[in-house]
């Protein structure tokens, strides 16, 4: 049945925003909604500008037979600077203060909200870097994996530390913890990952980047690439095995005190470390 601009629109913002990163040809549309591609182009015209100015993402038009529209969900600077300092003032408060130079950031990570920003905005940094995989380690990693993986349209992969029966057979490699010199063990299904695959890795929070570092090493015994990895915050005060360069931070917390209930967060080094001139 042929449908009304209105309702195409709606029915269109609505199908690409649940497929990003996929190639939709004109012709799925103008069969879809029983209209001409002429029409179609013009309604994937407004699309563009719509999600452009208000910072959804990038409608791109590939030409040619085998062509379409692709969309890139992203946020802008401007708009990742703000979510960056209205979440820092909640990052400060004493009560988040854990043993052990952590920080409890259950609640945060619980908001779908905070989440979904999370996801748009690691998903921005690596949106032309072709990754095939995200992989994070259980447990807390988890939401952040799920929601970049979805802003990709990709698969997430869940390292652990001890098997189970239902992952079958498994990888296994041991890496010295960061923050206490302890040897580790990590472990992930033998059918997770494909050789060759790209992977960028993201998890909750960093101390001494000791699992990041294990988790290198088992990209590697899996022979994939290990693209970039990206965590919500770090611990600057505990000394990395990485540069600046080498992983990305949200967050940077600058000072714990536990006795005297002192906490200090300041903005990581995302916003340099990110290009978002393909969405501005």
């Amino acid at each position: 049945m042929k449908t009304r601009r209105s309702e195409r629109l709606i029915d269109m913002t609505r199908y690409l925003l649940e497929r990003p990163h996929t190639l939709i040809s004109l012709a799925f549309f103008a069969d879809r909604y029983e209209s001409a591609k002429s029409s179609i182009s013009e309604d994937l015209g407004i699309l563009r500008r719509t999600f452009m100015i208000r910072g959804i993402g990038v409608l791109e038009t590939l030409p040619g037979a085998g062509g379409g529209v692709i969309f890139t969900p992203g946020i802008s600077k401007k708009e990742a600077t703000e979510f960056v300092e209205d979440t820092s003032k909640r990052l400060v408060e004493p009560n988040r203060i854990l043993p052990g130079g952590y920080l409890y950031l259950t609640d945060l990570l619980a908001d779908p909200e905070l989440l979904r920003t999370v996801g748009r905005m690691i998903a921005t940094q690596y949106s032309q870097s072709s990754i095939d995989v995200v992989m994070t380690v259980a447990t807390k990693g988890i939401p952040i994996a799920q929601s970049v993986a979805n802003f990709l349209n990709i698969p997430f992969v869940i390292v652990r530390r001890d098997s189970k029966i239902t992952e079958g057979s498994t990888i296994s490699v041991n890496y010295a913890s960061g923050s206490s010199d302890r040897v580790e063990k990590m472990e992930l299904s033998k059918r997770s990952l494909d050789e060759g695959s790209r992977v960028l890795v993201v998890d909750d929070f960093m101390k001494g980047g000791g699992t990041i570092n294990g988790l290198q090493s088992l990209i590697s015994e899996f022979n994939a690439i290990f693209v970039g990895a990206t965590v919500f915050a770090e611990n600057i005060n505990i000394h990395s095995q990485f540069s600046d360069d080498d992983i990305t931070s949200i967050f940077k917390v600058t000072k714990i005190d536990t006795k005297n209930r002192i906490l200090n967060v300041e903005p990581g080094n995302y916003l340099t470390n990110t290009d978002f001139s393909y969405f501005e």
